[in-house]
């Protein structure tokens, strides 16, 4: 570089005292002093607009640095959302922001550089896996993300994977922790990426925007407004239209130290993104938080790879910039600070030249390291280190928030005297707690990274100017994330839930204490068993220490306990006192593998709709884990998404729970996502989801109707005989299972068994219903020639009363009115033999088949089935082994005895409200209050 040759003795750019040609005595300054480097390629939207020649004195707000720019291509305004006309427009020179020049004044946003400050409460991200996001933007850079991109999975922030280290720890506070716990909830806004339609709750005008990252949206209650309308709503947030939806974060309770945000909402492992999109400082080579390559330099300019400190160097993660050859030192030390998002006084600075032995680290080339620098030092962009000259006194921002003062924060200067210690007493008064000893407060250090949120007590005696000095030696980005609060030094009794699943079932408590001490060495002290369910092999252990709790949670998750992997879990406490009286939380219970690939997209988006702590993955620990926290809350409701079988799994663990539960009969509602879905069809939420948008299936939930549907037992007792050489009988244990649907015998199981080997097989086939039918449809064609004669198999009573059978193929217990995908198979005709059957009159239906032609039929309205009998007691005898099925889960059958009869209470479930036609020539605003019901289902 020219200017580092110039320099001669000392290499480094910037940071002396002004003289003539610094940017104290430069006639070309901007806001504060600082001169303005030429910018880098691609600066701008898109391509980039070219800089105009003359620049303006553009004005400055919440730490933007706007001038005027020429633009080359069409740009819209990020403020108003529309088209800026004409050749000129203003941009911010760190983040990007574009505005009319009308709109200047009224710029409310605050810039990337300023945004880690204004964070109300810090909160960590829980980025998800990389993603395609059509139409979004990134919320630091404020580009459109073209490129794989990552996003929260508890709330709406989309980011480069460049960008992650710059995004501000400001996701919802989905739950307490004894440290920022507050009295009221307020809206929690993210701007920008609203849904298409979004219209302002003030003025009723569109204030979303498919072209820049406009208008703001609160991620608890869905009220969307524009930037400068937000000012006039109420800062309190009421939780929307699912407020009695939601669990609120007051009543939630979980101490997460040690823990990150993927395991505090039990986020399963495949969700979390690659080990290179790390949060320390792994950036990459993207110049100045944009390009996703090293750009090759033009002729005039020259690229550089700039570090922000020592663990940047020892990371090898950099950022690139491109300057002019010919540039002033000034120019480039404030392009590599623009990089960083750092809108200092360039003069407290300098560029250092790294030595290439440092840039080359363990040998490895920069593309062999990021996949970005080029492989020969001699080709190799200049490297050089941001360094921060030494100071003899800082300012420094102290936060008291966790006190619930007025005030956001108070500024003190220290110097080289200054102490952790000393800085409480002299904050103390600013802050008007004279009248507190100071001996109950201490300094605490946080830093505010977008993955984790880390705290730090500091001691009594450490100099705060060394600990600053310290900081930005490792990282200038990490120093502007970090803050420091003071603090009440109360101390908070560790306490944290873990549940422990996949034990061995039918223990007692002390044997899964010893079993759990000579798996993972449990300390007596430290871990008590605090529940059992010996049912479901399944403990929750209190662990009182927060690193024992992390120790347990990595090595139990790593443990078989008899050939079975086990499940840890980490579970938030509920303060069931604190329930507003008007809420009753919605329980969700959502299987991924049902419905292809629906249901994991329905996990995230009812992990952003709901509190996260509401929502559990039915893969990771079944529902036992939530029916736990939930098991203290008075009143509640649930909401299962995934087949016939996965609503029936739920079903059971509610009964299993039933004296554990504060509410033992919870409502149950469905958003199918199998195949058949036939409970799912008579409660009218439709044969299937074909993509309808959550919140409008949430809403759903709110207005259906509770209503009863029999719950039955079958008990299987098979008395197969052994070998005929001994002669002895091999008996198998009675097993129970529950039904709430149908129970088939014969041709209609065998269907079912085959299709469930098929699956089994080949699981990623299977992931849509129009496959899953045509797979169907092969099965049966295949066993259109076979006649098993089932009626001589099995024989049946009813009441204690022999039945004769019909010829038949297949045996069919219904209890709704829906088999096979929505076939009535009692058909509708009136027969003064039998009652009119509903879901809720204690008796199940008997129907025969005789063959695949015949189900064909039924299943295409041309025939029913045929009746047989009705009642509240079933006696099967099976003399053969014979294919089962019962809610669509298939088995082969020993022979014995299958005894059907009422399981006890009905259960309670919700059925979709019919939806009320709506008056010709009436037009309503799609308010967040006013979202119509899906249409789905029968009516």
């Amino acid at each position: 570089m020219a200017a580092a040759a110039e320099s001669g003795a000392r290499a480094w750019f910037g940071g002396g005292s002004p003289g003539p040609g610094s940017p104290a005595s430069s006639p070309d300054l901007g806001r504060g002093g600082r001169a303005r480097p030429e910018p880098e390629p691609g600066a701008g939207p898109g391509s980039g607009p070219e800089r105009a020649s003359a620049r303006s004195p553009g004005p400055a707000a919440l730490g933007h640095t706007f001038r005027k720019v020429m633009l080359t291509k069409p740009t819209f305004c990020h403020l108003c959302s529309d088209f800026i006309w004409g050749l000129a427009g203003f941009q911010c020179d760190v983040c990007n922001f574009m505005s009319h020049e009308k709109c200047l004044r009224q710029v409310k946003t605050p810039c990337t550089s300023l945004a880690p400050s204004l964070v109300r409460v810090p909160v960590a991200h829980c980025f998800g896996p990389r993603g395609l996001y059509k139409r979004k933007f990134c919320a630091v850079c404020r580009r459109s993300l073209e490129a794989p991109a990552l996003r929260c999975e508890v709330c709406e922030l989309h980011v480069h994977p460049d960008c992650v280290p710059f995004a501000c720890s400001d996701c919802r506070q989905c739950h307490q922790d004894g440290h920022r716990d507050h009295d009221t909830h307020h809206h929690h806004w993210r701007e920008g990426n609203l849904p298409s339609g979004a219209r302002c709750e003030v003025c009723r005008k569109a204030c979303g925007s498919s072209e820049v990252l406009a208008g703001l949206r609160c991620e608890w209650c869905g009220v969307q407004a524009h930037t400068v309308c937000s000012l006039a709503l109420a800062p309190e947030c009421t939780f929307g239209r699912l407020r009695t939806l939601m669990l609120p974060p007051a009543c939630v309770r979980l101490l997460s130290r040690n823990f990150s945000k993927t395991h505090c909402f039990r986020i399963s492992e495949r969700a979390c993104p690659e080990p290179d999109d790390g949060d320390d400082g792994e950036d990459g080579g993207g110049p100045a938080g944009a390009g996703r390559e090293v750009p090759t330099p033009e002729s005039n300019k020259q690229t550089l790879k700039i570090f922000d400190g020592n663990d940047a160097v020892h990371r090898n993660r950099f950022r690139v910039v491109s300057v002019p050859r010919l540039a002033r030192s000034e120019e480039v030390l404030e392009a590599a600070l623009r990089a960083y998002y750092i809108t200092e006084d360039p003069r407290g600075f300098e560029l250092q030249a790294l030595p290439w032995p440092l840039q080359a680290g363990d040998g490895r080339t920069s593309e062999e390291e990021g996949g970005r620098g080029p492989r020969s030092r001699e080709v190799s962009p200049e490297a050089w280190i941001i360094r921060t000259l030494p100071r003899t006194q800082d300012v420094l921002k102290i936060y008291p928030a966790w006190l619930k003062v007025g005030v956001a924060y108070v500024s003190i200067r220290v110097t080289p005297e200054s102490t952790a210690r000393t800085v409480v007493l002299e904050v103390l008064p600013l802050l008007g707690c004279q009248a507190e000893g100071p001996e109950s407060f201490q300094l605490e250090e946080v830093f505010m990274g977008s993955r984790q949120v880390q705290r730090t007590v500091l001691a009594d005696e450490e100099s705060l100017l060394n600990r600053l000095r310290d900081i930005r030696q490792t990282s200038l980005r990490q120093m502007s994330q970090t803050r420091f609060y003071v603090a009440e030094s109360k101390a908070v009794a560790p306490r944290v839930s873990l549940f422990v699943g996949g034990l061995p079932p039918g223990l007692s408590p002390q044997e899964y204490g010893s079993l759990l001490d000579e798996a993972v060495a449990t300390k007596a002290g430290l871990v008590t068993l605090s529940h059992v369910y010996s049912a479901q092999g399944a403990v929750v252990l209190d662990v009182a220490c927060f690193a024992e709790a992390e120790r347990l949670y990595m090595l139990v998750r790593d443990t078989a306990v008899h050939g079975r992997l086990l499940t840890a879990l980490v579970l938030p406490d509920v303060l069931h006192t604190k329930l507003p009286p008007d809420c009753c939380p919605l329980l969700v219970f959502v299987n991924p593998k049902s419905g292809g690939l629906k249901g994991r997209d329905l996990l995230c988006s009812f992990r952003k709709l709901l509190n996260p702590h509401q929502v559990f993955e039915l893969t990771n620990g079944g529902p036992l884990p939530a029916l736990h926290v939930f098991a203290q809350m008075p009143r509640f409701r649930v909401l299962v998404c995934g087949g016939d079988g996965t609503v029936g799994w739920v079903l059971a663990a509610l009964e299993e729970m039933r004296q554990q539960l504060a509410c033992p009969e919870p409502a149950v509602a469905i958003l199918p996502l199998g195949t058949g879905n036939d409970l799912g069809r008579v409660l009218r939420w439709g044969s299937g989801y074909s993509g309808e948008d959550p919140l409008s299936v949430l809403v759903s939930v709110d207005e259906a109707d509770a209503v009863l549907v029999d719950r039955w037992t079958i008990l299987l007792d098979a008395h197969e005989a052994g070998g005929a050489e001994n002669g002895v009988a091999d008996l198998e244990p009675p097993k129970i299972v529950q039904m709430s649907n149908y129970c088939g015998i014969g041709i209609d199981a065998e269907l079912s068994l085959d299709f469930h080997q098929a699956r089994e097989e080949e699981p990623s086939k299977f992931t849509s219903r129009f496959h899953n039918k045509g797979v169907y449809v092969r099965v049966g064609l295949q066993k259109m020639s076979h006649a098993r004669s089932l009626h001589k198999e099995i024989r049946l009573q009813v009441e204690q009363q022999e039945v004769e059978l019909p010829s038949i193929e297949g045996l069919i217990f219904i209890n709704i009115p829906s088999w096979g995908s929505g076939a009535d198979l009692w058909g509708s005709d009136s027969d003064s033999r039998f009652e009119k059957p509903r879901m809720d009159d204690g008796l199940l239906e008997v129907v025969g088949v005789t063959g695949v032609m015949h189900m064909g039929q039924v299943q295409g309205g041309l025939r029913s089935g045929i009746r047989i009998a009705q009642g509240a007691y079933f006696r099967v005898t099976l003399l053969k082994a014979t294919p089962v099925q019962v809610d669509g889960e298939p088995w082969v059958q020993a022979p014995g005895h299958m005894i059907i009869s009422a399981v006890g209470p009905k259960v309670h479930m919700l059925r979709k409200a019919k939806q009320k036609p709506r008056k010709a020539g009436t037009l309503k605003d799609a308010r967040a209050d006013e979202v119509p019901t899906p249409e789905g289902g029968l009516k």
